[in-house]
């Protein structure tokens, strides 16, 4: 049964995983649709699905749809936002996981050309794309309004690594040092 399908304007960002979370709702991350610098301005448009983490319940269907928009999902009732999403602002949310002891959901965005983030995604939350990249602004280059964005938890300059891929909250014995990192 095909849920839900989007159209990507170009052939890069187009996200990268679908995983059912701790709520038994079904998460999937959609890429801003490509190009460079988000040029339509997709992860800030809560109109369409692009640049954004959805999160949709596939046990139920709203009218017209193979899935249901789940009732608390934080823009169900603003207007002109599409109810799916769960939050936006991403460029390029390659891979996500939810830590098995908090539930916590944490992801790994790619940017643009500077640095990586990796970010703990929360109701709601905008993560900034375009207006930032990781911590830095980038659209404009200076001076940009970071008043309710959610910086990352982590972010690293390209110099050291190229397009993060995310990974796993560690909550294994065997390396005691590494317990609860991301």
């Amino acid at each position: 049964t095909v849920l839900l399908t989007q159209d990507q304007p170009f052939d890069n960002h187009n996200g990268g995983k679908i995983a059912f979370g701790p709520d038994g709702m079904l998460y999937v991350a959609l890429g801003d649709g490509g190009s460079g610098g988000d040029t339509m301005n997709n992860a800030q448009n809560l109109g369409n699905l692009l640049g954004k983490i959805l999160r949709i319940d596939v046990n139920r269907a709203d009218a017209g749809r193979n899935y249901a928009v789940p009732a608390d999902n934080p823009f169900v009732m603003r207007a002109g936002a599409r109810g799916e999403i769960w939050a936006y602002g991403l460029r390029n949310p390659w891979k996500f996981s939810f830590d098995t002891r908090t539930g916590d959901l944490w992801a790994g965005d790619v940017g643009q050309g500077a640095l990586e983030e990796g970010d703990v995604i929360r109701r709601g939350g905008n993560y900034g794309w375009r207006i930032m990249e990781g911590t830095r602004c980038y659209n404009p280059g200076t001076g940009c309004n970071m008043a309710g964005l959610q910086l990352p938890v982590l972010t690293y300059p390209r110099s050291d690594g190229v397009s993060i891929t995310g990974g796993y909250v560690y909550r294994g014995s065997a390396l005691p040092s590494l317990a609860g990192r991301y």
